[in-house]
């Protein structure tokens, strides 16, 4: 194998997991040590710089930076990465200050921005200080989009989001509220330098069955949410069924219990493992006593004179076929009474205002198509992003849509190409105090995940905009961010500098370093000193050693960063180095090319 060139950013990337699992690459591993040092305002602005909402997001992300942990190699839950997210945004002082300039002296350029949503506020956020007006057209009388209509504010309180809003708002965004856009069309009269469309999914499945129309008691799950969110609702029958198993329904279900719900039922039709909810939702809505119902296929609503009285369902039994398919057979038909339905199977696009004449290609679900790096649509200058752009997602999808997006725009603006664009960077920092000192903490702390502290179950109900999640407390988070295993010191290889001596080989706790004669990797992979437990783990080579020509080998996927290599090598061979990932944004943009302007 080639000896592995440490310089390509992308290498080091995808080592540091928790980052490479976020969709806004947010380097998780040093603001959870700003906050083991009490630097809460500076970790609130590492995560704004890539992730624009820290408090709303340390409540609600789907958290895809946790699966990715690297501490569930070593035990069975990851670090409560999100959770700390949160302990940063509620310690931060305010950091209007700290914001980015915007020039009095404007560009010239007004970009209009449809739905003030995530996607949009992120767009916004990444133009203003570049002089662009920004035209922020909202259906609605307050801004968030679908985190205000479709998030219960018992998980995410309104005054979380109006702050973390109106810190881009009060850049100096035109906000239109209460205006709808109704034709493409006659936007593309007005003079717009570009438009970004940010309008989410706002359509939720129906369920076309026998007695669908009979009834108003049958409600669409992210219109019923909208109709609570917006005090047009404020009451439910005693029994309701959902219908549905994703996080929509959880909040469908929690919401419920929260307006007159007495026995509300979640009805689904797969088994558990099948589940789209996030487990932690699930955990909610059960300890809150929802009933999840497993293997039950709607069938049709049983109405009388008007009169919802339930729904009969397929009762299932699962299997897998030869081929690994999961194959059902009905049981029998099963009625269940109930005095509501809400409808939370899905959510799709819904575009009816733009007019198919205007060189916006639809692809055959009748959704515009989008570039996926660069969020233009077929037609130049107009860009889409967040669930408008390629379905139902979450909240940090569609933030970084946001900067892809507002770097294409930019670009569109100066007349460059849109899909010519900066690559990732990377500093690469010793960490090195003293010949075995390091500035970080590489104790390993064997801490379970601390559990988050909530509302107590019968004050939950008094009111529909408690917050249940209260947020660690200090001793918790104190404990919390020893768990990181710092997975962005890397230990860093001078092959030159090896005696070949094995002190580091022994002492590696997870066996993860290897010595050997170097071959292609289907045949190294065979004698490593740790079987290979993940095929496509990156490997580190390095150049051949001077005392033998043989090779250092390390499995990336096996190593904890606990630094013991380094502190044991006799030659300093080995070291630790922090790897910070540089991600450029429509600013850096600019900056480079003024510089290549200037020379």
């Amino acid at each position: 194998m080639k000896p592995t060139d440490t310089s390509d950013p992308r290498y080091y990337h995808k080592v540091v997991d928790c980052q490479w699992g976020c969709p806004a690459h947010t380097d998780v591993p040093e603001y959870i040590r700003m906050i083991a040092q009490g630097r809460y305002t500076d970790a609130y602005l590492l995560n704004r710089r890539s992730n624009v909402f820290p408090a709303i997001l340390g409540r609600v992300c789907d958290r895809p930076c946790e699966p990715a942990c690297r501490r569930v190699r070593v035990e069975e839950e990851p670090v409560a990465i999100c959770r700390l997210k949160r302990v940063a945004a509620d310690l931060a002082d305010d950091i209007r200050s700290h914001l980015p300039a915007v020039p009095a002296k404007k560009n010239g350029k007004r970009i209009a921005c449809i739905g003030a949503g995530c996607a949009s506020l992120t767009v916004a956020n990444d133009l203003l200080p570049l002089g662009y007006e920004i035209v922020m057209f909202e259906q609605f009388d307050q801004a968030g989009g679908l985190m205000r209509t479709n998030i219960p504010a018992f998980r995410l309180p309104a005054q979380v989001m109006d702050d973390e809003i109106s810190m881009i708002v009060e850049l100096g965004v035109d906000l239109r509220l209460g205006h709808r856009i109704d034709s493409m069309a006659a936007l593309l009269e007005e003079d717009f330098a570009a438009v970004f469309v940010g309008t989410g999914a706002p359509r939720g499945k129906d369920l076309d069955l026998p007695g669908r129309q009979e009834t108003e008691r049958i409600h669409i799950g992210i219109d019923w949410l909208e109709s609570v969110a917006f005090e047009h609702t404020d009451h439910i029958g005693e029994r309701v069924l959902i219908i549905g198993v994703g996080n929509t329904a959880m909040d469908c279900c929690r919401t419920a219990l929260r307006l007159g719900g007495e026995s509300v039922k979640v009805m689904a039709r797969k088994p558990r493992g099948y589940f789209k909810a996030s487990p932690w939702e699930l955990e909610d809505a059960e300890e809150e006593k929802v009933e999840i119902i497993v293997n039950h296929s709607p069938k049709a609503f049983v109405v009388d004179g008007g009169q919802l009285k339930g729904m009969t369902f397929d009762h299932l039994e699962y299997h897998v076929d030869a081929d690994g398919n999961l194959q059902s057979t009905v049981i029998d038909e099963v009625f269940v009474a109930c005095d509501d339905v809400i409808l939370a199977i899905g959510q799709e696009n819904a575009f009816p205002w733009i007019e198919r004449d205007l060189g916006i290609v639809f692809d055959e679900w009748d959704v515009p198509k989008v570039d996926k790096v660069t969020f233009e649509s077929t037609r130049q200058g107009i860009f889409f992003g967040g669930d408008s752009a390629f379905g139902p997602e979450n909240i940090i999808w569609a933030v970084e849509h946001g900067h892809q997006a507002a770097i294409s725009i930019h670009k569109h603006c100066s007349g460059d190409p849109v899909a010519k664009r900066l690559s990732h960077g990377m500093n690469l920092l010793s960490t090195k105090m003293s010949l075995h000192e390091w500035s970080f903490s590489n104790d390993y702390d064997p801490s379970n995940r601390r559990r988050m502290r909530h509302v107590e179950l019968k004050q939950r109900f008094d009111e529909l905009n408690i917050e249940v999640e209260l947020g660690f407390s200090a001793e918790q988070f104190v404990t919390e961010v020893k768990r990181c295993l710092n997975c962005d010191i890397q230990t860093e290889f001078t092959a030159k500098l090896c005696i070949e001596c094995d002190a580091c080989i022994d002492v590696c706790p997870v066996r993860c370093l290897t010595i050997i004669e170097n071959g292609d990797r289907t045949d190294l992979v065979q004698r490593l000193n740790t079987p290979v437990t993940n095929p496509d783990a990156p490997f580190f080579v390095s150049d051949s050693l001077p005392q033998t020509s043989r090779v250092m080998i390390k499995d990336e996927n096996l190593c904890v960063h606990c630094a013991l290599c380094a502190e044991r090598c006799p030659t300093g061979a080995w070291d630790m180095r922090k790897s910070e990932l540089l991600i450029p944004y429509a600013i850096d943009e600019e900056v480079a090319a003024c510089n290549q302007k200037t020379g």
